[in-house]
């Protein structure tokens, strides 16, 4: 029985870990991809929501006050001012917690502003915390009359929303777990993968 030459050991030890570690990048490299495509996904429900909003601030100024200074739904358009800017900024860098953080708080902002200025629409939550499409209380036009936004749902496309950002943090929490088990943390941690922060 012929036994290997301690250097072929050594190049077979060096081959099985290069192989391993190739292997474990490649799996990291396909999680944080899933994270981009699946904010990629998010933003752009993000951004259809914002537009509706946006929309029906237009809609329901009056044409002489089109600039868009009306008092009544100034809250709300310095709240979609901001969604934008910070999804703007969001978009350059998906992965970073502080990013992720401003743009939960700015959703939240928007949500507030959207509620104030529709106090007679219900707003209603599943179970697992998502946003449902909350009934109207009011008839549309009901709110033409006082010069108000009319009362309706919170955006729509609100469960395509939902959805993203369910999926998102689902692909955020699969690739934070992976960065942190070992020995797939040797491999996060030499080419600097760093865990992402959902959307809460």
């Amino acid at each position: 029985m012929s036994v290997l030459p301690d250097s072929m050991v050594g190049w077979i030890v060096i081959a099985v870990l290069l192989f391993w570690f190739v292997g474990a990048y490649n799996r990291l490299v396909r999680l944080r991809a899933a994270v981009l495509q699946a904010y990629a996904t998010l933003d752009a429900a993000l951004r259809k929501q914002l537009d509706f909003v946006q929309a029906s601030i237009t809609a329901a100024l009056p044409e002489k006050d089109a600039s868009g200074h009306s008092s009544a739904v100034a809250p709300l358009q310095a709240a979609t001012t901001q969604l934008a800017t910070l999804l703007g900024a969001t978009r350059l860098h998906p992965l970073d917690p502080g990013a992720m953080a401003a743009l939960a708080t700015a959703l939240q902002v928007l949500i507030t502003a959207w509620q104030r200025q529709h106090p007679d629409a219900v707003t209603v939550f599943e179970a697992d915390g998502t946003l449902s499409r909350p009934a109207l209380l009011l008839p549309a036009g009901a709110g033409a009359a006082s010069g108000t936004l009319e009362p309706m749902a919170w955006p729509e496309p609100s469960a395509a929303a939902e959805i993203a950002r369910s999926q998102f943090n689902l692909a955020v929490g699969q690739y934070n777990a992976a960065i942190v088990q070992f020995p797939a943390l040797l491999v996060a941690w030499m080419v600097r993968l760093r865990p992402a922060a959902p959307l809460l």
